[in-house]
């Protein structure tokens, strides 16, 4: 349920000068997430009983990366009076996260941890550690990241494989470029990010007479809800593509959205669209 004005009104007032000394606990024991991803990884991390709340995106089916487990902890919309009112002793942030209410926990002496967006394997490992760190569970951050780890390696492909071209799209056309997370995960699957063909050094949009020209092997597309209809249907269903020999992968979009435990549906996933386009 999502955190009420009243309560945050309340909750504020009660918070003072405690506020700064209750941050220093060793172990937080009320700890508030603004970001879906840093939701994903805290709530494999952290006890229940330790998370005060995630942010909305938790309870959004089309952005949540914490799966049923999110949506049964309350959110906020990621304001300061909220958040406040849950007196947390560490908010896990990201620079996405709204800089007024970063501002208001900094003065208020809030603990906080601010997290970048991963752009490598190596990157979401390294913040699934932090995060696990920032709770006082090391234990169980080692154990996710050998899960991830283990997905990966069985989402490789057999030595001597040979490589796929494919593209991401995401909502609108958007495709995921070199130097993102995403790329990265391609690769290790076995696939050739087919933008930098189109001239494409990061990610952005790719036209229908690049692919009409040079189509790749492999169309993964993303897709909001099940059954809802992706950019990649428009591109395929265009008369100038029905004849081209592409093979489309579709998926639930928001495992392009974050790294730390969402990488190991992500690498079954692009594991599978290999398997597929091969057969």
């Amino acid at each position: 349920m999502p955190i009420t004005r009243r309560a945050a009104a309340m909750g504020g007032l009660a918070l003072g000068l405690a506020g700064a000394a209750e941050a220093a606990v060793a172990e937080p024991r009320r700890v508030v997430s603004l970001n879906p991803c840093l939701d994903a990884v805290l709530v494999q991390v952290a006890d229940r009983a330790q998370i005060r709340a995630l942010s909305h995106y938790s309870h959004d089916p089309a952005s949540s990366s914490s799966g049923a487990l999110g949506r049964s902890i309350p959110y906020t919309f990621e304001t300061a009076e909220e958040i406040v009112a849950l007196q947390p002793d560490l908010v896990l942030a990201s620079r996405f996260s709204p800089p007024a209410t970063r501002a208001a926990l900094a003065r208020m002496g809030v603990r906080s941890e601010l997290f970048s967006v991963p752009s490598s394997v190596a990157e979401s490992l390294a913040q699934v550690m932090q995060i696990a760190n920032a709770v006082n569970r090391p234990d169980r951050g080692r154990a996710l990241v050998a899960r991830i780890e283990a997905a990966l390696a069985a989402a490789a492909p057999p030595p001597g494989t040979r490589r796929l071209s494919a593209i991401t799209f995401q909502s609108g056309g958007f495709a995921a470029g070199p130097g993102t997370m995403m790329d990265e995960m391609m690769r290790r699957a076995g696939f050739d990010n087919a933008v930098t063909r189109y001239g494409l050094n990061r990610s952005g949009n790719v036209g229908l007479e690049q692919l009409v020209s040079d189509p790749p092997d492999v169309l993964l597309a993303g897709q909001l809800a099940p059954g809802a209809p992706t950019w990649a249907d428009r591109v395929i269903a265009h008369p100038a593509l029905r004849r081209a020999r592409l093979h489309r992968a579709v998926f639930p979009q928001n495992l392009t959205f974050c790294g730390g435990p969402v990488l190991i549906d992500c690498a079954a996933m692009l594991a599978k669209a290999r398997r597929e386009a091969m057969a």
